[in-house]
């Protein structure tokens, strides 16, 4: 969308620094219903605070309940699988030539963004999506309606387009999907895929992976991912429960037993790699007992970070309609408990990368510190000498050892 309202001649401005706008674009989720909310009120307000722009709205929660947005005051609901063609939606609205904008968009490929490169001239970071969708229809999960079936980015796209991501000069590029793991392009899979990104040169960048659907066939990704210094030491794999009953019920295809083999066998062929999850407490029917396995199991996983969330309702999945919803207050409470023990296993996993050296990219400089992250995705802050962060900050890398714990999954550093 960035790359489609440039060329069309808008000027992208922050909200909260601009006073007045013409056009708002709000980019919904649907993951959960307070996302949806947030969404819905978040359009109320800037219909409040710029009564003259035109609100436009799009992403997951426009395919989910397009009907809710037009009580929001919205003025053009554009759906996510047209998030592409966004400026057709709104050249009514304003006198814009779309001559030389490209709309040869396939229609496989319709909710890709075809040219990114540039749009993020500050940023070291980029993203680049290979894959949309998901047909596991996890009973709790409102994505795969909002989202369609899997699909692939086109093979010589994706690699054109990562090719300008690093021309232009970013140092790490992200893969993001809904679940990356599926990537399958005329029979190549993300490892093909890795290691085809790999053979380009200048050797100056690295690549992470964005969140992973367990997919324990793959096996050869975690060889991949140790035998290349320049693939990110970092997986993100959404567990959602340690009870296999509640898995079962949310109708994930994996057992506890099959995560946890997948997750120390990765610890124990990738030195320090980070591991994060997703876990949902509250689903219908967890009983005390199904929490308390849950808890033991994270307990002994060796993971670096956990992201916990209560469960939501969602009209229109099956678990909405299950018997045995569990009350709010049982799943603040089982919420809290798990929260603790992430800043728990964050400090143990925070702890045992004290005195280690890592490569940083410098991504942001304030009174001499310089702050930037590591491949294994630990924030790292660096005291430098005030006279040469400037130049420090230009560098494509730097060599940090970490020193010692710092705020919430950060640690403090100097240079190595």
């Amino acid at each position: 969308m960035y790359a489609q309202l440039k060329k069309g001649g808008f000027e992208i401005e922050k909200h909260q620094t601009c006073s007045k706008l013409d056009l708002i674009i709000i980019n919904t989720c649907s993951v959960t219903s307070s996302a949806s909310q947030k969404s819905r009120q978040y359009a109320r307000s800037m219909k409040e605070k710029h009564p003259g722009a035109v609100i436009v709205v799009t992403g997951c929660d426009t395919e989910v309940d397009r009907e809710k947005w037009s009580e929001a005051g919205v003025d053009i609901v554009v759906p996510n699988s047209q998030k592409t063609n966004i400026l057709s939606y709104i050249r009514n609205k304003f006198d814009i030539p779309l001559d030389s904008i490209n709309q040869n968009h396939s229609e496989r490929f319709d909710i890709f963004i075809q040219d990114s490169s540039g749009l993020f001239p500050f940023k070291s970071r980029a993203n680049l999506k290979i894959q949309d969708g998901c047909d596991a229809f996890c009973t709790y999960c409102i994505v795969p309606y909002g989202r369609g079936n899997p699909r692939s980015r086109e093979w010589n796209d994706t690699l054109r387009e990562f090719r300008e991501l690093i021309a232009y000069g970013f140092k790490e590029i992200v893969l993001t999907g809904v679940n990356i793991a599926t990537y399958n392009d005329s029979r190549r899979s993300l490892i093909d895929l890795l290691k085809e990104m790999l053979a380009e040169e200048p050797a100056t960048y690295r690549i992470r992976l964005g969140s992973t659907e367990p997919q324990f066939s793959m096996k050869g990704l975690i060889e991949t991912i140790a035998s290349e210094s320049r693939i990110c030491r970092f997986l993100h794999l959404p567990l959602q429960h340690g009870a296999n009953k509640i898995l079962q019920a949310m109708g994930r295809s994996y057992s506890r037993e099959e995560f946890a083999d997948f997750v120390r066998e990765a610890v124990r062929v990738i030195p320090d790699i980070c591991i994060g999850s997703d876990v949902i407490v509250g689903f219908p029917g967890e009983t005390d007992d199904d929490f308390q396995e849950c808890l033991n199991f994270l307990k002994s996983l060796p993971l670096a970070y956990l992201h916990v969330f209560g469960y939501s309702k969602r009209e229109g999945t099956p678990a909405a309609s299950y018997e045995n919803q569990i009350s709010p207050k049982i799943i603040m409470a089982r919420h809290k408990i798990l929260t603790e023990l992430a800043s728990e296993l964050s400090t143990r996993f925070l702890s045992k990368q004290v005195n280690k050296t890592f490569m940083i990219i410098p991504e942001k400089e304030s009174e001499g510190v310089i702050t930037g992250w590591t491949d294994n995705y630990i924030k790292a802050c660096v005291a430098v000498d005030r006279s040469k962060a400037e130049m420090l900050m230009k560098e494509p890398f730097l060599k940090v050892k970490l020193t010692g714990l710092g705020g919430y999954r950060e640690m403090r550093g100097e240079l190595a």
